[in-house]
């Protein structure tokens, strides 16, 4: 054993004499910066100063003698609320990229460039669903600008660059990598789908940029997961190419993007969903309800299918599915690859908003239990708007104004029927409701959940 430990110790010092590290021979030789980078990207980094004004709802207890002695009517002063961001240069002409929580709704907007110049600007598209907004800076011309990344091309472990203005003190860079893709949940968009990133963003920097090494725009900051109000390591951004689609549709004019209806339910396939279905490994979303008049049902997809591909890329969440259609565009077809029955199968999925009706929202007045309510038939269209479920039926409830608030219905709910009668249509209800009588009973749905209401005349 002795012997044997001896006999290495040539070889051991041998090893270390060849892995002797070499010493640097310059400064250059020992320095990584990110500088280079930097000095790119923040010219095209902007502050933004929105403004907006927001009206004061009216009390639901205004038209009632009894309330509005303690709780007061009308209307009260408008308040104007200002709001600070950030947001990116993407055009020398002044096109500007923010979040719509930043500048949506405002009345007055000034951008200051990291050089101090400052702009007034205009909101040419703002899409609430995205939290995306598209400005246009007035009289701007030689702007510097950022150029899109591929986000697809994005891999967890990359390297990038968050800039910013946090909490108003002034443009601030921060650095970390890619910590996650196809991450949903991070905000009430619609469309969730976000570039996660360890690298610290704070309130201010929404709408800031989020940067590769080659100085390209990866993703708009958007938001972060934290408890505190600061930065926990977990940060969002919009990837660019959804950022890419808004832009061009800003730049052709339209005031706003439509978003493509999948009509349909689907939830991600599990270990136990792959191993009944033989999918190995788990991968795709099972689609679980189907509206006749879905694009999907349309190209030949049924209840059951597990879609894992859209323009030949993974689909892995609803969220994910979701994003794939947004960025592919409505009055686009979609390449959309499913597995059926144990073998792989190709469709062309052709995308357009959720068809709509010729019905409008109709106000209930008159001095019924249910004034100051408005309702509309349910189509595809009023499906999509309100996040009803697929299968909704009746009349969805799209305003509440005045006495009626005192019921607690919402935008949103589902109007089924009113003293055992079905209602289909407003007709329907307003016939209901000038029959007479001194009582009503309301069947409503919220949700997955049914429920009576019982109203009674004044």
């Amino acid at each position: 054993m002795h012997r044997f430990a001896i006999a290495l110790v040539p070889l051991l010092l041998a090893t270390a004499a060849l892995a002797e590290p070499q010493v640097p021979l310059s400064r250059a030789e020992v320095q990584m910066s990110l500088s280079p980078v930097v000095r790119a990207a923040t010219p095209a980094v902007v502050n933004i100063y929105a403004t907006r004004v927001v009206a004061q709802r009216q009390s639901p207890f205004a038209n009632d003698p009894i309330f509005s002695q303690f709780f007061g009517g009308g209307l009260a002063a408008p308040r104007v609320q200002n709001s600070l961001g950030s947001g990116v240069i993407l055009r020398s002409d002044g096109i500007v990229v923010s979040n719509y929580h930043v500048v949506g709704d405002a009345t007055d907007i000034r951008v200051v460039l990291a050089d101090r110049r400052e702009f007034a600007g205009k909101v040419l598209l703002a899409d609430k669903a995205a939290d995306l907004a598209v400005i246009k800076l007035d009289g701007a011309k030689g702007l510097p600008a950022l150029t899109l990344a591929d986000s697809d091309l994005a891999q967890v472990g990359d390297f990038v660059i968050a800039i910013g203005n946090p909490f108003g003190i002034g443009q601030t860079v921060t650095s970390g990598i890619v910590s996650g893709l196809a991450r949903s949940g991070a905000s009430d968009s619609s469309q969730g789908y976000y570039v996660q990133t360890d690298a610290a963003i704070n309130p201010g920097n929404s709408g800031g940029a989020l940067v590769d090494l080659n100085g390209h725009l990866l993703g708009i900051n958007t938001s972060i997961l934290s408890q505190s109000g600061g930065s926990n390591g977990i940060g969002f951004a919009i990837p660019a190419d959804l950022v890419a689609r808004y832009v061009a549709a800003a730049e052709a004019g339209q005031k706003s993007v439509v978003h493509p209806w999948s009509g349909l339910d689907a939830q991600t396939v599990d270990a136990t969903m792959a191993d009944a279905l033989g999918l190995s490994p788990p991968h795709g979303v099972v689609i679980n309800r189907l509206h006749p008049q879905s694009p999907f049902s349309k190209a030949g997809l049924a209840t059951g299918d597990v879609i894992v591909s859209v323009a030949g890329q993974p689909v892995n969440a609803p969220s994910e599915l979701a994003y794939r259609l947004a960025v592919t565009g409505a009055g686009n077809s979609a390449d959309v690859s499913y597995w059926r029955a144990g073998a792989l199968h190709d469709a062309q999925v052709q995308l357009g908003a959720a068809p709509g009706s010729d019905a409008s929202p109709v106000a209930i007045n008159g001095g019924t239990v249910l004034d100051g309510l408005s309702v509309q038939q349910v189509s595809p269209a009023v499906i999509d708007a309100l996040g009803l479920p697929l299968d909704a039926t009746g009349l969805a409830v799209t305003d509440v104004q005045g006495p009626v608030l005192r019921t607690g219905l919402q935008p949103g709910d589902l109007l089924l029927s009113v003293n055992g009668r079905s209602l289909q249509t407003p007709d329907d209800l307003k016939a209901v409701l000038r029959s007479g009588g001194r009582s009503w009973q309301i069947e409503v749905q919220r949700g997955t959940q049914r429920a009576m209401i019982r109203l009674r005349g004044y």
